[in-house]
């Protein structure tokens, strides 16, 4: 599982090769009901410029699909490393 990172974590390159683990919190719409109780572990493999990142981590579909529905569309995460 892999993600992109914003510069709020990117720290300079660093984050590049760390684990996350992910879970939803709520979604932009819906409160939590689109979300899935589980948390999904990813690699940060990329940096998510500003401007088209929509938040602190940018998730794989495979990943994003783990932790909400599809549906969802943006979600509100909480991650630990």
């Amino acid at each position: 599982m892999i993600a992109a990172a914003s510069e709020a974590i990117w720290d300079n390159k660093a984050a590049c090769g760390r684990h996350y683990r992910v879970r939803c919190k709520h979604t932009q719409n819906d409160g939590s009901s689109l979300c899935k109780d589980k948390s999904v572990i990813v690699m940060i493999t990329d940096f998510c410029p500003p401007g088209s990142c929509h938040g602190t981590i940018d998730l794989s579909q495979e990943a994003f699909n783990m932790i909400a529905h599809p549906a969802a569309g943006v979600v509100h995460i909480e991650f630990t490393e």
